[in-house]
């Protein structure tokens, strides 16, 4: 990746991200206060100890500024979708996998390489194709002759952003190479487990148009991914504006880099920590059952899917200013995290129904939690 000079924009004013407490009060709105308590370092620019609800509220503040100044940069790329690139940032912030599925030329790769530009991070890209073999994405151990041993040498899917392009044009035993590394960020090569760097994602695409040659994702492999999007055609004018910038306008390749690998680390343990009242807990296990009960659905979404649904919310709360979750995040995101990991009935199929409009008459039918 190509070197730029970074200026943290918050330098002056900025605080370090530090770890919030963990509640079970029924108020989502006030979150009490409780005495400060020191965590371990993971890095050596960022301290984690609890605060007092002024000071959460001041760090969230900060970790808006920070997510909104990365969803602008990358919107000088991607011209007026704000909606997919605030969920690609999520995604980052919660330490999941994103799989954006559209026709060909809505932006899918130039989504995820907007991202990666925009953080000073190591990224890389893997073309899938029917020939790919899954050593050709972990690493391979070689015998060194020199020192007699065997020696491991990673693979592309050693960084902190992995792009892997039409994902369901590899065979399922490559597919089934990531399986790990989505979910244990490792890979286990001879009995021996190699960790990844961290931040670390994976931005997956694939064409729902062209099937031929193409191997569908199984359901264990979708469940990795914490949301699954589509980018879409542009509005009209900004597709104008997109035909006016070429070819002198922004370019994927020139855009400064925002953030810092240690920046995004500091952001995802911050957001882990956001607080979650035991109401907006409660909600998002009903809404997570419910799936599984629904006339219109064959599987409804499994407990990694109320872990996705909480991470999400707790990264979309900090981005717009709160310390605390509200049933808001968890209806806004309900739909990218869940729908994907939902199976129909042939009846629902027959019909026509989709997973997105089942889990909307599940959403619409469920009591949310008010504010004390």
């Amino acid at each position: 990746m190509t070197q730029y000079h970074y200026q943290d924009p918050f330098e002056q004013t900025s605080q370090p991200y530090q770890q919030q407490p963990q509640h079970s009060e029924q108020s989502y709105q006030q979150p009490p206060q409780h005495a400060e308590q020191s965590y371990p370092q993971h890095h050596a620019e960022l301290s984690y100890q609890q605060q007092p609800q002024q000071q959460s509220a001041q760090l969230a503040g900060q970790f808006s500024q920070r997510f909104q100044l990365l969803a602008t940069n990358i919107e000088r790329i991607i011209r007026g979708k704000h909606e997919a690139i605030e969920l690609a940032l999520i995604c980052l912030f919660s330490e999941g996998h994103l799989l954006v599925e559209d026709v060909p030329g809505t932006g899918k790769t130039t989504l995820a390489r907007s991202v990666a530009a925009s953080v000073d991070a190591e990224w890389r890209r893997i073309q899938f194709t029917p020939d790919l073999l899954p050593s050709d994405i972990t690493g391979v151990s070689i015998f060194n002759q020199a020192h007699q041993k065997f020696e491991f040498h990673h693979g592309p899917v050693f960084a902190n952003i992995v792009l892997a392009d039409e994902i369901n044009r590899a065979s399922p035993k490559t597919q089934a190479a990531l399986l790990e590394v989505m979910e244990e960020r490792r890979v286990t090569v001879d009995a021996e487990p190699h960790p990844v760097p961290r931040p670390f994602l994976v931005v997956a695409t694939q064409n729902p148009v062209d099937m031929d040659g193409t191997y569908p994702l199984p359901e264990a492999q979708l469940d990795r991914f914490l949301m699954k999007i589509s980018v879409g055609y542009p509005d009209h004018v900004s597709e104008v504006e997109v035909l006016k910038g070429m070819p002198t306008g922004p370019q994927v390749e020139r855009l400064p880099v925002v953030a810092r690998a240690s920046d995004v680390s500091g952001m995802i343990d911050f957001a882990s920590r956001i607080h979650v009242a035991d109401p907006v807990y409660d909600y998002i296990v009903a809404l997570c059952a419910a799936t599984r009960t629904s006339p219109h659905l064959k599987l409804g979404a499994s407990p990694r899917g109320s872990l996705a649904l909480l991470r999400a919310a707790r990264v979309k709360a900090a981005a717009a200013g709160r310390h605390y979750v509200v049933p808001e995040d968890v209806k806004a995101l309900a739909v990218p995290v869940l729908a994907h990991r939902l199976i129909l009935t042939p009846e629902a199929e027959l019909r026509e129904v989709t997973a997105a409009a089942a889990l909307g008459e599940i959403l619409a039918g469920m009591p949310v939690p008010q504010a004390a």
